[in-house]
């Protein structure tokens, strides 16, 4: 079985930034408690990790 070809539904903060072409500070910035300008895109928090479902970045990219 290849688990090389797997495809990645949930993406770390630093994938994300990378993903939408933007600094990973930007992205914590963003989805930082009481933060000014949240960032259009929920993230999923599994204990301390923030991380972001690859089809909800996909249609935020399609909304812009």
């Amino acid at each position: 079985m290849e688990t090389e070809n797997i495809e990645p539904r949930l993406f770390t903060v630093e994938q994300t930034a990378q993903y939408l072409n933007l600094s990973p500070r930007t992205i914590y910035n963003a989805v930082a408690p009481n933060t000014l300008a949240p960032f259009p895109v929920q993230p999923v928090r599994i204990g301390r990790k923030v991380l972001f479902r690859k089809k909800d970045l996909d249609t935020y990219i399609d909304s812009l």
